[in-house]
């Protein structure tokens, strides 16, 4: 069965990711840039303060829903995973220095992107009568597509998530946890299946308030943590950092020397590299995050929309370049032709900073990152087979919990290419619906900007 589909789904990823991907993330992102006046730049300041202003690890219960902060501390949960430590060195390894540039620019336009999810999700979303807030990309697909066309999107938009997040995307994050654990600590990875498996289960069993409770404590500290070891890295190396960035510059636009090939096929694997990986770290234009930013309790959609872009500006243009910037000055890129896998290269970046702790250091963020970002993909689930089966919403979530589980403990023993592969395709398969409800309602995203500046005057000029 792998032997088949692998070579299938592989040939299906590369036509997305080198075209449709990019063409649709690059488009977004620029379209939304232009519409919003360049939101990202503009309103950077009043997001960090949005966040930073704002930031409290005991948020406690919202009744349904969330603060600013936990949706905040869920998406970047998502966000922020087995991408920022192996994402970046993959892209490196395939597409050379230059993908990272092009990390940098989905970053940047996605931060566009973003604000525009989180600003329709919080516009469309729906507050039951208990008050439990339901909101994402399902939500704003069926505002700009009446009628059979709208419940199809959104119902296929539904089911990709559920593949890609729920069941996929959590095998192969607890796949990274089991491998990296087991080179660190010699555990058998079936063993960190386990202990997975219960701590996620007493999270899942607890609902929204557990899942918000969690993360708004650790993503903080994980971030600072990583953030902590990359940056002596830097330090310990700071005279290599220019070089690293003549690097990034120069293999950006003439890839080929370093990857070989004609140009035209060299330019094209290093932004499609850049564009996948950029998508698999940041999300923006995924449709994930906005299911987090829709239960936010804010006065304006657009104060969400605001906080949404920092996770994006924190994922990538932070914490994923320290692991680009580990890489490249400390010599790494001197084994460039030998076979590494992403996760192999950052251990060898971390190891010849700080010796054997350096795997180590991997691992323990790996373990955080991974789970993080487990706990994160199973909410964007649940709400999307709470949409699909409203009628049956508890029985459907316990059976989906129960899968997710089983899924777990599978992806911390088993070799997963083919399963790395379906998660990069439903990912992928996920933007098509998402970006056309975006763009439909782009007139109502920024009727909402110019609204919310009306009622700000003094902070955006």
């Amino acid at each position: 069965m792998n032997d088949i589909l692998l070579p299938i789904v592989q040939t299906i990823n590369a036509y997305l990711s080198d075209y449709i991907l990019v063409v649709l993330l690059l488009g977004c992102g620029l379209y939304f840039s232009i519409r919003t006046k360049f939101v990202q730049v503009r309103c950077f300041g009043e997001g960090m303060k949005n966040v930073f202003g704002k930031l409290s690890l005991k948020g406690g219960k919202q009744g349904g829903g969330m603060s600013s902060f936990q949706a905040l501390a869920t998406a970047i949960a998502a966000q922020v995973g087995t991408g920022n430590i192996v994402g970046a060195s993959g892209a490196i390894l395939v597409g050379g220095p230059g993908a990272i540039f092009w990390m940098w620019i989905i970053a940047f336009l996605g931060m566009a992107t973003i604000y525009a999810e989180a600003v329709l999700a919080q516009k469309t979303r729906v507050v039951k009568e208990n008050g439990e807030v339901h909101g994402g990309p399902v939500y704003y697909i069926r505002t700009a597509f009446k009628g059979t066309f709208g419940k199809i999107l959104a119902g296929f938009f539904a089911i990709a998530i559920i593949l890609a997040l729920g069941f996929f995307g959590c095998m192969v994050q607890s796949n990274s946890i089991g491998s990296t654990a087991q080179t660190a600590f010699g555990i058998p990875s079936w063993i960190i299946g386990i202990v997975l498996v219960v701590v996620a289960g007493f999270i899942f069993l607890g609902g929204m308030d557990r899942l918000a409770s969690v993360t708004e404590k650790v993503v903080p500290v994980m971030a600072a943590f990583y953030l902590l070891g990359g940056l002596v890295i830097l330090f310990a190396n700071i005279t290599k950092v220019p070089e690293a960035f003549g690097l990034i510059f120069k293999y950006a636009f003439a890839p080929q020397a370093i990857i070989g090939g004609a140009f035209g096929a060299a330019i094209k694997k290093a932004v499609s590299q850049g564009a996948k990986r950029g998508l698999f770290s940041n999300e923006a234009g995924m449709g994930s995050t906005p299911h987090a930013h829709a239960v936010a309790r804010v006065k304006h959609p657009c104060d969400q929309g605001l906080v949404a872009m920092m996770g994006v500006f924190i994922d990538t243009l932070i914490i994923l370049n320290l692991t680009a910037f580990a890489v490249m000055i400390t010599g790494q890129l001197n084994t460039y032709n030998q076979d590494l896998t992403g996760a192999a290269l950052t251990q060898a970046a971390f190891t010849t900073g700080f010796g054997k702790f350096g795997s180590i250091f991997i691992a323990i963020c790996m373990f955080f990152f991974a789970f993080s970002t487990i706990i994160g993909w199973y909410f964007f689930g649940e709400k999307n087979v709470r949409y699909l089966f409203s009628k049956h919403a508890n029985l459907a979530t316990k059976i989906y919990a129960a899968l997710v589980v089983v899924f777990i403990v599978l992806g911390s023993t088993l070799k997963v290419n083919l399963v790395w592969n379906l998660s990069d395709l439903f990912n992928s398969l996920m933007v098509i619906p998402n970006v056309l409800g975006l763009w439909a309602l782009s007139g109502t995203a920024k009727e909402l900007y110019e609204d919310w500046k009306k009622q700000a005057p003094a902070k955006v000029k």
